[in-house]
């Protein structure tokens, strides 16, 4: 059978049972499951089974449920709450304080989990109400949490960065460092963005009467909430950039330190444990089954042709490279109103790589703006992800349409940070390569 007939069935089956709401991992595995009998017979089959045993016996994937793993029982340790306190402390008497507090928590919530749902969720059961008792605008509240909530995916230890890093096959290690100068300048765009608006406008978060401010004594004494996430951030990339460990050996670090704070609030229980285990069971399950069915699906495609055809048409194209780039970047943002960023990652990266590669742009320098486009997919309405996160912590009498209100000014923020990231690479890569010459 023709192998471009093959190709054609393979998307068309791809974009009607992605319509259909079929499960990501079982669609790519069916599809690959068939075009393989169709080109090379049932006896094909056997590369699939060699190609998926080599994704799943990857030492770097055993990062995933271990970072899981050091983020469910986090989340369970009652860190959240204290930082949530301490933050609150200091940031009562400034107008857009709550606010500015919320994505600082959330920064230092991603540098400890780097997983999305943690920040999101947290910061709804604790920051909103009390951000909306102070009479802050909840579209203000609301896209603050949604959009500090998704910083998890670009600063390290992210798992979606290290899905990417897998799949790209650059260092892990390289491409935390390349997300740490990023994730903190998109943190520092919100929180500007926050401090304009309500300058301008102290109506949406104003600063009630009431609010008794604490001794100085006593806001000092609340910083304490930092010492084990800070503990925890230098355990896990400490270990790291020292050269002690390995980020896949840092990720058993990070359970290791997660554990020990768990301790010190005395949360640790084998009750939290079964259920951060269960947790992260589950998600680990969800990432590596589509895994395997993008990994088999790639390997048709690629096998087929389809990867060196689409290379091809690159190069025969008559445009400018940032054209190209222009059009891949607005592909990653559709899929992102339909996939979630790991079925993307393990789709496109190893179709856009060598396009890329081709281009002379630098894939360390691309991942960065793929997980920028990862969080844009995460708050873009009606299908994003940190929305639904929301909704289900939501008071009574506040409608998901404000919550999409409340995200698009934090949308065009990353927008803009995306555009000064394209014009300036210099800004993504020179961490990670001093880091690299500290190393030599």
């Amino acid at each position: 059978m023709e192998s471009s007939f093959v190709l054609l069935f393979m998307f068309t089956s791809l974009i009607a049972f992605m319509l259909s709401g079929a499960g990501l991992a079982f669609v790519l595995g069916a599809i690959a499951f068939i075009s393989t009998i169709l080109l090379w017979g049932p006896a094909a089959l056997i590369v699939t089974v060699l190609n998926t045993f080599e994704t799943m016996t990857s030492e770097s994937l055993m990062a995933i449920p271990l970072y899981v793993l050091m983020a469910s029982i986090l989340q369970k340790s009652a860190i959240i709450d204290a930082l949530y306190d301490a933050m609150e402390a200091w940031s009562a008497r400034l107008n857009g304080g709550l606010a500015v507090g919320t994505i600082i928590i959330c920064t230092i919530l991603a540098a400890m989990t780097g997983v999305v749902g943690a920040a999101v969720a947290a910061m709804g059961i604790l920051a909103l109400p009390s951000m909306l008792s102070r009479g802050y605008h909840p579209p203000l509240a609301l896209g603050a949490i949604c959009a500090g909530g998704t910083l998890g995916i670009l600063i390290p230890p992210s798992v979606v960065t290290i899905v990417y890093a897998i799949t790209a096959q650059i260092s892990i290690g390289q491409m935390f460092a390349a997300g740490i100068v990023p994730g903190l300048i998109l943190a520092g765009s919100y929180i500007a963005y926050i401090l304009i608006r309500t300058w301008l406008n102290p109506s949406l978060a104003p600063i009630p009467d009431d609010i008794e401010d604490l001794p100085l004594g006593e806001k000092l004494g609340k910083l304490k909430a930092l010492i084990l996430p800070a503990f925890v951030v230098f355990g896990v990339l400490g270990s790291i950039y020292t050269g002690i460990a390995t980020p896949t050996e840092a990720a058993a670090v990070g359970v290791l330190g997660a554990a020990i704070s768990a301790l010190v609030t005395r949360r640790l229980s084998f009750e939290m444990l079964s259920g951060a285990a269960t947790e992260t069971l589950r998600v680990t399950a969800m990432i590596l089954w589509i895994t395997i069915g993008a990994r088999a699906f790639i390997s048709v495609f690629v096998a087929t042709g389809g990867a060196d055809s689409i290379l091809g048409f690159v190069e025969g194209v008559e445009a400018s490279r940032w054209v190209v780039l222009g059009v891949m970047v607005l592909v990653l943002i559709f899929l992102g109103l339909f996939l979630d960023e790991i079925g993307i990652i393990l789709l496109c990266v190893p179709v856009f790589l060598p396009i890329i590669i081709a281009l002379e742009f630098d894939p360390l320098w691309f991942g960065v703006l793929f997980m920028i486009t990862a969080q844009m997919a995460y708050i873009t309405p009606p299908f994003g992800y940190t929305l639904f996160y929301l909704k289900g912590v939501l008071p009574e009498g506040i409608g998901i349409g404000q919550v999409y209100r409340g995200v698009i000014p934090f949308f065009f923020i990353q927008v803009v940070v995306l555009i000064f990231f394209a014009i300036f690479p210099g800004v993504v890569t020179w961490l990670p390569e001093a880091l690299s010459q500290v190393g030599k």
